[in-house]
């Protein structure tokens, strides 16, 4: 349904450096790269980071997210891991989500400019 999101941040160079990190454990990849623009994906850019002067606001309540699929339980773990340790921040530690279903598989962080991402896998 849909072919791509963009989002933008004040800080690309912070952006690559947390989002290199988070997203390789779910096997997505920085596959475009300029002075002012990031493209990731697998095999083809999904995901755009752009420099902005006026990136969206943090909004806890908003209910904005993107959530990535991932192979495994264990990718889930290590991007969670991944994530923390390049700057983000917890917003919900790895583990069955009960309430959405009973395999969803899940972790949660935000990301230096505040926006809220997820790790998803429902395989066991």
């Amino acid at each position: 349904m849909i072919d791509h999101v963009s989002i933008g941040v004040r800080d690309i160079a912070a952006a690559k450096r947390f989002y290199d990190a988070a997203l390789q454990p779910l096997g997505y990849q920085c596959l475009s790269q300029s002075e002012g623009s990031l493209g990731f994906g697998r095999g083809a850019v999904e995901y755009w980071i752009s420099t902005v002067q006026h990136p969206v606001a943090p909004d806890a309540q908003s209910g904005l997210h993107f959530c990535f699929s991932a192979p495994t339980r264990k990718s889930v773990d290590t991007f969670h891991a991944a994530a923390l340790k390049a700057g983000g921040r917890d917003n919900g530690a790895p583990g069955i989500r009960a309430d959405y279903d009973a395999n969803y598989y899940a972790a949660f962080v935000i990301d230096p400019d505040g926006y809220r991402i997820e790790a998803h896998c429902d395989k066991q």
